[in-house]
């Protein structure tokens, strides 16, 4: 993976913490740290916008599009 280096501005406290997590050895710099934080953000980000497009579908259409033209092949199906 291709890294670069960013220069940021981070509160104090928060700062603080990260680096009582690297001297525990959680994480072996503040980089990586930053880097899971970021990845695990945006991991959350993509999976919450994915399930409110889904919320905004229509059950009932969605059964019934995905049903549409699959009567005459359920007729071909073996019986269980």
């Amino acid at each position: 993976m291709t890294t670069t280096k960013v220069a940021i501005t981070v509160d104090s406290e928060l700062l603080a913490e990260l680096d009582k997590l690297v001297r525990e050895q959680v994480f072996p710099n503040r980089s990586k740290a930053f880097q899971e934080a970021m990845a695990d953000t945006l991991t959350r980000r993509r999976r919450r916008r994915l399930a409110e497009e889904c919320a905004k579908l229509d059950a009932v259409a969605e059964q019934k599009l995905a049903e549409e033209g699959m009567v005459e092949e359920l007729d071909a199906w073996p019986a269980y």
